[in-house]
């Protein structure tokens, strides 16, 4: 990326830097605001093709997928790698065209991707073939060296959840367990949400503890409430006396 913006005078080119930096930073936790800052570093130099590419990526995290299909092509294009060709094609899948995700699962630029983007591709084609209600096609689509390889990679989390997954779509409940299980070994730094799956699966209910403190501290605000107001002195005598009490102000009064 630094070598493209060298292209570009060095004022512009700080201010490009910096809004990707920000695309970077918040694609994750806050993609609109990452897509604002893709925004304007595309205005600002929309011939750079890492622009092109993180302006991509934001439109596709933010679920705009006709912008992110446009802008990963003409990164593509611009760089002449295959090495966007699975988020192409779920960028497909995401306009409602899984047909096409699928034709491209099966063209030549696949072999041309790394492992990492051959099986990226195979987890797009699996998709995509659950969008169009084929689970058992999806079954097999997931089933590769990579799944069976006890090693552990960037993708292995991924792929063993979505396996998971298509399993248990597939009402194979104790296939689906133990793959789950074995997302959760490989899932280190916690991308999928394999745990609570499984501990769904195993009838684990998870409580909220700010919310039960909450409840406690109402609970207790309650009983202090009531404490003090049972506290509060009140007049115990009978109607009598208090009557005779009244009789006796009113003669002073006279």
């Amino acid at each position: 990326m630094r070598q493209e913006l060298m292209s570009l005078p060095k004022t512009l080119a700080d201010d490009v830097a910096r809004n990707l930096v920000m695309v970077a930073q918040l694609i994750d936790e806050d993609p609109e605001k990452a897509y604002g800052y893709a925004k304007v570093a595309l205005r600002l130099a929309s011939r750079v093709g890492a622009v092109r590419e993180a302006a991509g990526f934001a439109s596709y995290a933010t679920q705009r997928y006709d912008e992110a299909l446009k802008e990963f092509r003409t990164a593509r294009r611009m760089s002449g790698s295959v090495e966007l060709w699975p988020v192409i094609a779920d960028c497909e899948r995401g306009l409602g065209r899984p047909e096409k995700a699928l034709e491209m699962a099966g063209a030549p630029e696949v072999q041309k991707l790394d492992k990492a983007g051959q099986v990226e591709m195979r987890l797009v084609a699996a998709g995509a073939r659950r969008d169009l209600g084929q689970l058992d096609a999806a079954i097999v689509t997931l089933q590769s060296p990579e799944l069976a390889s006890n090693g552990v990679h960037p993708w292995t989390a991924r792929l063993r959840y979505a396996y998971a997954d298509a399993l248990l779509a597939a009402d194979r409940t104790e296939e689906a367990r133990e793959w789950f299980a074995k997302a959760v070994e490989s899932d280190k730094d916690g991308t999928t949400d394999a745990s609570d799956r499984l501990a769904e699966l195993d009838g684990v209910e998870f409580t909220d503890a700010y919310e039960d403190d909450g409840e406690a501290d109402e609970e207790s605000g309650a009983a202090e409430h009531v404490a003090v107001e049972d506290a509060e002195p009140k007049d115990v005598r009978s109607e009598d006396a208090l009557g005779a009490d009244d009789a006796h102000e009113a003669r002073q009064d006279d």
